[in-house]
């Protein structure tokens, strides 16, 4: 097995994972991201949410995996663009990791609440309400704008290069655009986070990434493009 067909399957393995934890810490992160926030630890939440923190964690790394595993072969085309991708996907993944603070700033509040050490309560919800919108808007410039940047770039190189098939990486360039609406309808309040149809005009690049996932876990890079783009 050569390199190349070692670095498809690791960088499948990366979309796999970077797509089942997104989700997984989108279902996890529910407590904290409630009405009633401040009693997710005196509700027994606490482990939940940590366990969530801990696939966003993973999400982040095998977000900047893709990337860095990625880049070797999109340069080859147009270094470029090859390095926006690579910014615009360590944007993504720097986006999600400070949501993931304010997630924690919840838990925190929420383990002093059930404790009664906090020095006043005054302010609590509304230091609740701050961070949610702040992990709201995190996961929107993030999971969706820069997820919507990034994805169209690699599409495009992948598109341009072959060492995908092109009918899938030209659905991956469509798919980057429906996420990237779905973050603008969001930012203008005509879709809810949450909800049913952000999730539709959002759920195509899933299947995308999935789909080029088990392309390269099967059957790798197009070997002849592969080879004519070494040559160039």
């Amino acid at each position: 097995m050569t390199q190349d067909r070692i670095n498809g399957i690791i960088i499948g393995i990366f979309y796999i994972v970077a797509a089942v934890t997104s989700v997984i810490a989108v279902i996890l992160y529910e407590p904290v991201l409630s009405e009633q926030w401040y009693m997710s630890v005196a509700n027994g939440f606490k482990t939940k949410v940590l366990l969530g923190v801990i696939n966003d964690l993973l999400l982040v790394l095998t977000a900047v995996g893709t990337a860095v595993m990625l880049f070797p072969y999109l340069r080859r085309w147009n270094e470029q663009l090859a390095l926006g991708y690579l910014c615009f996907r360590f944007m993504e993944a720097v986006l999600i990791a400070i949501g993931v603070v304010s997630i924690l700033g919840l838990l925190q509040l929420s383990i002093h609440y059930e404790a009664n050490s906090l020095a006043s309560e005054e302010n609590l919800h509304e230091i609740g309400y701050m961070l949610q919108a702040f992990h709201r808007w995190t996961s929107m410039l993030g999971p969706n704008f820069m997820l919507g940047i990034n994805t169209a770039l690699y599409s495009y190189l992948l598109f341009k290069t072959g060492l995908v098939p092109r009918p899938l990486a030209l659905f991956g360039m469509i798919t980057a655009v429906l996420v990237f609406i779905a973050g603008l309808l969001e930012m203008f309040g005509i879709v809810e986070p949450l909800s049913a149809a952000k999730g539709l005009i959002a759920l195509p690049v899933g299947v995308y990434e999935l789909s080029l996932a088990v392309r390269l876990i099967v059957k790798g890079f197009h070997k002849q493009n592969l080879e004519k783009l070494k040559a160039c």
